[in-house]
């Protein structure tokens, strides 16, 4: 039954893809040269593989975000967590979030290349920013979200405050806390993307940006779908770990 309908789900797509290829060979769009086949962009997304161009430049982009992620992620879930389950924290820490949090990660690009100039500590410090700030608030949400009659069974039964927070508190607050890592694994390949346009001479999108300037709409193309299939694999990769971690007592 599941392949039945992972068949069905890909029949819209063949369509479009079909749709895609008629349009662009039978010239049904004016400046048809910016619109290129489907057929055309694999044969150039095989010769980036091939001649090791895009690999390359995607080895770049992943490696800072799978860094600047992970720490950002880390960072965020351990101050939320501390927020979150103390009041004396949160209400020291909140309001200095709450200045910085509405600024876009990409509004700190200007200070952080005055501070680290063009270097690969520079992107990885962006996809932190990206990542730390909204995990934190998911994370200090799905804390303080906790049924405090759970707190209270534990607390009757003896628990320590340790016991209480890993085992009761921070389990609970798991599908919160996911929310916000598949939100932000996603945002932080579109940030890396808009910061190596930019900034960064290597990546993704720095290959976007000298594709752009050649006119290389193909090559446009295939940075594109590597982009959107990294958004949506980063994204499953998560929900499969809630899953595995969550779904015999959620």
């Amino acid at each position: 039954m599941k392949n039945v309908k992972a068949m069905y789900s890909l029949v819209p797509i063949l369509i479009f893809l079909l749709i895609w290829e008629m349009v662009a060979r039978f010239k049904f769009i004016p400046g048809h040269f910016f619109f290129p086949p489907f057929t055309v962009v694999i044969q150039e997304f095989y010769h980036l593989i091939a001649n090791g161009v895009l690999i390359d430049n995607f080895l770049s982009s992943l490696r800072r975000v799978l860094i600047g992620l992970f720490a950002g992620s880390t960072a965020g879930i351990v101050v939320g967590i501390l927020m979150g389950y103390e009041e004396r924290i949160h209400k020291i820490a909140h309001p200095i979030f709450s200045l910085f949090y509405p600024i876009p990660a990409l509004g700190w690009l200007p200070i952080l290349m005055l501070w680290f100039g063009i270097s690969e500590i520079l992107p990885v410090m962006i996809i932190f920013i990206c990542s730390f700030f909204p995990i934190l608030y998911n994370t200090v949400t799905g804390i303080r979200g906790v049924n405090k009659d759970f707190i209270k069974s534990a607390q009757s039964l003896g628990a320590s405050e340790w016991k209480i927070l890993t085992t009761v508190v921070v389990p609970l607050a798991l599908p919160g806390i996911f929310t916000g890592l598949r939100l932000e694994a996603g945002m932080a390949w579109r940030v890396i993307i808009a910061a190596e346009m930019v900034a960064i001479p290597t990546g993704i999108g720095a290959l976007l940006m000298r594709a752009e300037s050649l006119l290389r709409i193909d090559i446009v193309i295939v940075c594109l779908i590597v982009l959107a299939v990294m958004c949506f694999t980063f994204e499953k990769f998560f929900i499969y770990v809630e899953y595995k971690l969550t779904h015999k007592w959620i």
